[in-house]
């Protein structure tokens, strides 16, 4: 082997260690930011009421716009940190759950509910937005709880369980949930753009723009 070849090799080595490790890491951080997403959407009745409690005007603002914010931008970095989920290469070389990229397709659609709709005015978009949440959080945690985390220790047919909740060792379908995400990513994606060209992003029914909700 030639000194080119072996450097070729390290570099190549190293590229790949670090792929793996910002895949794995980000891959241990969603559970995190799901928690904290579920949290925020359903800790909204105390935020109402701490709206409630204050006698200055701007301070309820304040506190709404940042846990607007903070919501909405957890929502988004679920999204763009589960892109790994719809590459079918990164699902077949890692240790991943399966129905990941299901997951942040259920993000996304939340994100299109907020684009289209008023899900903070709108009982029914509300509604919808926390089935969706739940339903998101459980296609990940389930097979990342009993799959990837107790592939190591599950003997049995519980291993066997485990092990087709790990996209590495069922690549057949992790791939074919990959595309099943990718296209459901794609319709809505263009759903989306469609009515943002249409709307300007703006529901019809929205006359102006509110900071806080109405909640008496």
């Amino acid at each position: 082997m030639s000194i080119t070849d072996l450097t070729n090799a390290i570099i190549s080595g190293i590229n790949a260690g670090g792929e793996q490790f910002l895949e794995g890491t980000l891959a241990a951080v969603l559970p995190i930011v799901w928690l904290a997403i579920l949290g925020l959407h359903l800790g909204r009745p105390y935020i109402l009421d701490m709206i409630d409690r204050f006698t200055l005007r701007l301070g309820a603002d304040l506190l709404w716009l940042v846990y607007v914010a903070l919501r909405d931008l957890l929502i988004v970095s679920g999204v763009v940190m589960s892109f790994m989920f719809f590459f079918p290469d990164v699902v077949v070389t890692d240790s991943l759950p399966i129905t990941g990229g299901l997951a942040a397709a259920t993000l996304f659609a939340v994100l299109l509910i907020k684009l289209t709709g008023d899900p903070d005015h709108n009982a029914n978009a509300f509604r919808a937005v926390t089935y969706l949440l739940g339903l998101g959080a459980l296609l990940y945690f389930i097979p990342y709880m009993l799959g990837v985390q107790a592939n190591a220790v599950a003997a049995g047919q519980l291993a066997n369980i485990s092990a087709w909740m790990v996209t590495s060792s069922n690549p057949i379908w992790a791939v074919g949930f990959a595309y099943v995400s990718i296209g459901l990513l794609a319709v809505m994606g263009a759903f989306a753009a469609i009515y943002a060209i249409r709307t300007g992003g703006r529901a019809d029914q929205i006359d102006q723009v509110e900071v806080a909700p109405v909640t008496k």
